[in-house]
């Protein structure tokens, strides 16, 4: 049994991570704002992690083997949590995003076209961290996602005080209702009212991952691996968009209607003029066996469009 610290951790696979944990015999303590309790047996502490007196007040004396840290997404965030965490914890494990390879977002090295993208790419030992840019203005903070995320990893790598890990997680789909982002209901009900989906008219593929398998993925780095550094977290079998709408438009038994996108016009989500599809090879070396998207995507998809018939009737 080990002592497991989740932040944040009430919803989709976060929530989905707590109940693991917590099946496997962990002690397990959950921070969040509190508008979320975790499971019956779970630790529920209350604290905004943006308030680091506040967070360091909640914490009191615990100690924690391992920091599962789901709702970071800038390097003031990183910042807090360092410090806090700094003396209570032996590792610290980030959940992070295919979003830091993306090339639009940063001059990153150039990959031959097509090849799965490697999480040295990305090397958040030598990234620069910008505090003084406006990280606590929700607007700049979402326009610069991708950035909040390989700067937080940078806070957390640079920092001496625990071991760190950062799992960087690829588009995630699966649980119907609970999957909150509405990406795939976009598709879904795109498909399913004959309406026009805007994508790019040479979409590259990228990769994706089922929520119970990042779950499980969560698992292993935290209780079952002492992996530490960035890994990629993508089922195997990359996808595009329309592929996508392809499985979607079969199990509706409808047809998906495209339109190209304009230079500069946005596209649908999961429509890429852009490869930055990862590879997944790093967390296969060191033991972790993912799907094929092929096995689980028709299940999301029914899911999907379960879902979005409930919510008309």
């Amino acid at each position: 049994m080990e002592k497991i610290c989740v932040i944040g951790g009430s919803r989709y696979f976060g929530k989905l991570l707590v109940q693991r944990l917590q099946a496997a015999g962990h002690q397990v303590t959950v921070i969040n704002r509190g508008s979320t309790p975790p499971p019956a047996g779970v630790e529920h502490l209350v604290a905004d992690r943006n308030d680091e007196t506040a967070l360091i007040a909640a914490l009191g004396s615990r100690t924690f083997d391992v920091v599962v840290d789901q709702v970071c997404y800038t390097p003031v965030q990183a910042a807090i949590a360092a410090r806090a965490f700094s003396d209570r914890t032996r590792r610290y494990i980030m959940t992070s995003t295919i979003e830091v390879y993306d090339p639009a977002t940063a001059a990153l090295p150039t990959l031959p076209p097509g090849t799965p993208v490697p999480e040295e790419v990305v090397d958040p030992s030598a990234w620069l961290v910008a505090m003084d840019l406006p990280w606590h203005d929700a607007a700049y903070q979402e326009a610069h996602y991708a950035e909040g995320k390989r700067q937080a990893e940078a806070v957390f790598a640079q920092h001496p005080g625990f071991a760190f890990a950062a799992v960087r997680s690829a588009h995630v789909l699966g649980g119907g209702a609970a999957e909150f982002t509405g990406r795939l209901a976009h598709y879904v009900e795109h498909v399913t009212q004959g309406t026009q989906i805007t994508v790019h008219a040479q979409a590259l593929p990228t990769v994706f991952i089922h929520y119970e398998e990042l779950a499980d993925l969560l698992l292993w780095a935290a209780t079952l691996s002492d992996v530490t550094g960035p890994i990629n977290a993508c089922s195997d079998g990359p996808l595009d968009v329309y592929g996508l709408g392809a499985v979607i438009a079969a199990q509706a038994g409808r047809k998906a209607v495209y339109r190209s996108v304009a230079a500069g016009e946005p596209a649908s989500p999961f429509s890429f003029d852009r490869h930055y599809a990862m590879s997944n090879a790093r967390a296969k070396d060191l033991g972790f066996s993912f799907s094929h998207i092929t096995a689980w995507l028709p299940g999301a998809v029914a899911e999907a469009l379960d879902a979005s018939a409930a919510a008309t009737t």
